[in-house]
């Protein structure tokens, strides 16, 4: 026969001066746990710079390594194409809808392909982008985005 008990006690309530997890720095954070990370993955701040990328994100993205990539305008270093035969650049209006951008100007979650192209002359590899923006003191100061292969 199962044995369960239930303990109520009160709420413990931070002494003044000391931390409580909203007041860690939420974006810090995020920028080490993207680095780290194994899964393509990327952290761009408010004024659309790339502050972390992990390997697996340079790597799908055709960028080179993630030092070469930090602290670089985000469309600076990614070619995105459309889905045509004969693909070409996106518009800067099309450019403003992928899901890095979208979750940081809606402050939603945004979801959607791009077509990403290498140095080669590939056609490009399609990834599937899932974004989130990320708050600091309650306003948006930048966008998470996960991207996995189509």
């Amino acid at each position: 026969m199962a044995h369960v008990e239930l303990s109520l006690s009160e709420v413990l309530v931070p002494a003044a001066g000391t931390p409580n997890e909203q007041e860690f720095d939420n974006f810090g954070q995020w920028s080490a746990t993207v680095s780290r990370a194994a899964e393509p993955c990327l952290l761009v701040d408010a004024d659309t710079t790339v502050v972390a990328i992990s390997s697996a994100g340079c790597d799908l993205l055709c960028l080179g390594a993630p030092e070469d990539v930090i602290g670089r305008p985000l469309l600076e270093g990614v070619r995105l194409v459309d889905f045509s035969a004969q693909p070409s650049e996106l518009t800067e209006q099309e450019t403003d809808k992928i899901p890095p951008l979208l979750a940081l100007h809606s402050g939603r979650l945004a979801r959607g392909l791009l077509r990403v192209q290498g140095p080669g002359a590939d056609a490009g590899t399609t990834v599937d982008a899932i974004s989130t923006p990320v708050l600091a003191e309650g306003a948006v100061a930048g966008s998470l985005t996960f991207f996995s292969p189509v």
